[in-house]
């Protein structure tokens, strides 16, 4: 897959709040750098997170995995890159790699998952609209 949307980064800086008593970024705060990366690269895409919901369309999270190199702290500038694993079906796949300010990688990441159709509480295709704005 060569389209730069595909692959998408935003930087974010740690916030006081996200850290522990030593500065570091709390472990259970890189599921919310993944999601803004997640959301971001499909606002970038022209789909947006708050419509599909609003059409009925859910994507819960299904899967996810986390490696951590270093440490992030507080006040860092970090930079969250977002990437499609594949073209989605009934689920679909980012990979994530964090980085600082330095350029080291901090965090990799990986999630899946599913299209949720709100009506039935079911699992449903990749809906049309993001299919052809992947595809073209």
């Amino acid at each position: 897959m060569s389209k730069p949307l595909f692959s998408d980064e935003i930087q974010l800086r740690v916030r006081y709040g996200e850290t522990d008593q030593m500065g570091i970024v709390y472990y259970g705060n890189y599921a919310q750098y993944f999601e803004v990366g997640r959301v971001e690269w499909l606002r970038k895409l022209g789909v947006s997170y708050k419509q599909m919901e609003q059409d009925g369309l859910m994507l819960p999270v299904i899967k996810m995995t986390v490696e951590f190199k270093k440490p992030a702290l507080y006040d860092d500038l970090i930079k969250v890159k977002t990437q499609l694993v594949k073209l989605p079906s009934a689920s679909i796949e980012f990979n994530y790699e964090i980085t600082n300010q330095s350029g080291e990688i901090l965090t990799l990441g990986n999630t899946v998952l599913v299209f949720m159709d709100v009506e039935t509480n079911r699992p449903t295709r990749c809906p049309k609209f993001l299919m052809d704005k992947l595809q073209n």
